[in-house]
């Protein structure tokens, strides 16, 4: 735990807005009743709720190339930067597996089930490890590699992508197939994670996969691009905002343009996807800066920026929560038990709103609930980093 120093206070608005939008997406009260915007698409095509990953991923982007930018400068610092950016991947990928395994343990504990099956059938990715590992490649390569150096890699990494799921034939199934479980990144998926340690609710392809790990590590360099031309001392803001307004047009053209040939797709993270989410993520902290940073707007911001502040803390927890409340069992009338989860939910929320609001108000409330906690934890100065 640490003071925190001198922040962009339009970075944590926008990471903090991010989070919450993530814990209010993650946590309905019925998965069965849900607005459409607060859903995933089914496959091609993207909601709101399909930016939030994307933008996170691009705001770390930013992040590093505010955070690291002097060791960048000094190659002597390379080395304990770049420990220091392992360390904290692997943290994140933990906490993240501790989350995956959390529901098992508990399944050892109250089913019967042996602990050998609950690692047996863990996923081994998921979100907070594909944070872990894209932020350690990115990180290295913003220290090793020019501006000018990762803006091709950038482009590389999205050509190679295309490429790759577009000619490389899948065994058995033949060339350019984007279908769920026959497309290039799920067959890898199968192999080398195997079905049992892949996404629970597929079991055939994972989201936060092996081959789509690529173009996320795309999507925070994208990111590192935008830092680095808004930390430059040379450009007064105005400039600053224009050019990565004009950016962020820009790929969102270019992404809808190659959607027509390899679609905007979350769950493969494709190369289309990577432009048009990276583009709106920057025009949106283009607008957020320029309000907030430029025009002094700081009014609304301290809700967010008290989420953005402790961004990974209130994401575990958040994540933590629900797996603690659906292992407390409660009797029913009947003899039975059920979760205390489903109990909270049926008694203070299903009575007095219809369906889907009543999943909403459910998310509303764990989104506030948390921000209580954070909020003394920001008063206090406590920044809990990974």
């Amino acid at each position: 735990m640490t003071k925190p120093k001198q922040r962009l206070l339009s970075l944590d608005f926008f990471r903090g807005l991010t989070v919450a939008a993530m814990i209010l997406v993650n946590n309905p009260g019925s998965w069965g009743h849900i607005y459409a915007p607060l859903e995933h698409a089914e496959w091609n095509g993207c909601t709101p709720t399909d930016l939030i990953f994307p933008f996170f991923l691009w705001i770390v982007g930013v992040s590093i190339a505010f955070a690291m930018s002097s060791s960048k400068a000094d190659p002597s610092t390379h080395y304990k930067t770049i420990n220091k950016a392992i360390k904290r991947g692997v943290i994140l990928y933990l906490l993240g597996f501790f989350l995956a395994i959390f529901g098992k343990m508990m399944a050892v504990m109250t089913d019967g089930k042996s602990l050998l099956e609950a690692f047996q059938t863990v996923r081994l990715l998921g979100v907070l490890q594909r944070i872990g590992i894209v932020f350690v490649v990115s990180s290295i390569i913003f220290l090793k590699v020019s501006t000018r150096g990762i803006f091709k890699l950038l482009i590389s990494i999205l050509a190679i992508y295309w490429a790759l799921m577009t000619f490389v034939p899948v065994p058995g199934i033949g060339y350019a197939n984007l279908e769920k479980e026959t497309n290039l990144a799920a067959w890898i998926d199968r192999g080398i994670l195997t079905e049992a340690h892949t996404w629970s609710s597929s079991k055939t392809w994972d989201p936060e996969g092996i081959l789509s790990t690529l173009p996320a590590i795309g999507t925070c360099l994208f990111g590192i691009l935008a830092g680095v031309w808004m930390r430059g001392k040379d450009t007064d803001q105005p400039t600053k905002v224009a050019w990565l307004f004009t950016a962020g047009i820009a790929a969102v053209i270019l992404g809808l343009l190659w959607d027509l040939q390899f679609p905007i797709n979350k769950a493969l993270w494709t190369s289309s996807y990577v432009l048009y989410a990276g583009g709106l993520a920057s025009i949106g902290f283009a607008l957020c800066y320029w309000l907030i940073d430029v025009q002094g707007y700081k009014r609304i911001t301290q809700p967010f920026v008290v989420y953005g502040v402790n961004a990974i803390t209130v994401f575990f927890l958040a994540g933590l929560m629900p797996r603690m409340l659906n292992f407390i069992k409660l009797p029913n009338a009947d003899g039975t038990q059920s979760p205390l989860l489903e109990k909270m939910y049926a008694t203070f929320y299903t009575p007095f709103f219809s369906p889907v609001n009543a999943s909403l108000a459910w998310a509303i409330s764990y989104v506030l609930g948390f921000y209580v906690l954070l909020y003394f934890m920001y008063k206090k100065n406590i920044i809990i980093k990974v």
